[in-house]
């Protein structure tokens, strides 16, 4: 079968949680950093497709096997609602303190409100996107985009940000080759977002 995007897919989990940690470090392969490999993906990846799958897509090798996703929220402000009340209860078990490593990232996990900002209001679907390092600048990454932005159309939705490590430079530089650009923050000015309207590639 050829590579192709297509929606994502229970089975797909597990693939999902290993793309996840093998860019989870600014794009670069994150595995060991914190005491389990699935800590990122607990935050990261799973809640979205396992809350809002409808826009979950993934780059499939042909043969089944995931190798990239994009994956997000129409809606920002209903899905910080939904990770607390629906989420973090499912997780309670698996991510709590212990390990030193996991701390910045737990409190992230468990301050989903962290993901609202007054200036992005008008921007209110986000997404996140990412592929192995091999099927990187093959033109998948527009394509995975490109599915993204239309679920968001159909469902009405006419803006999307996204945010990002500013140390990944070769995700800013795609991110403005797709029309994306840069909306500093009032309320986090250290912080690097940006934005599109939702219109074809």
């Amino acid at each position: 079968m050829p590579v192709a995007i297509r929606p994502y897919r229970s089975s797909d989990l597990d693939t999902i949680y290993d793309i996840c940690v093998r860019t989870g470090d600014a794009g670069q392969d994150a595995r060991g950093k914190y005491s389990s490999d699935r800590l990122l993906g607990d935050i990261w990846a799973a809640p979205y497709v396992i809350l809002e799958p409808e826009h979950a897509h993934v780059l499939d090798d042909g043969t089944g096997r995931a190798v990239g996703y994009v994956i997000g929220t129409a809606d920002t402000a209903k899905f910080v609602e939904r990770y607390r009340a629906e989420w973090l209860p499912a997780t309670a078990d698996r991510l709590v303190d212990g390990d030193p490593r996991d701390e910045e990232m737990l409190d992230l996990h468990r301050r989903p409100e962290r993901m609202l900002h007054p200036d992005l209001a008008d921007h209110p679907a986000h997404l996140h996107i990412d592929l192995l390092p091999e099927w990187q600048g093959k033109g998948q990454g527009r394509r995975l985009m490109a599915a993204f932005l239309g679920g968001l159309r159909a469902a009405g939705v006419s803006r999307v940000h996204l945010g990002m490590a500013p140390s990944n430079r070769g995700a800013y530089a795609f991110y403005h080759r797709l029309g994306f650009r840069d909306l500093p923050l009032t309320d986090e000015p250290g912080a690097l977002y940006l934005v599109r309207d939702t219109g074809p590639l």
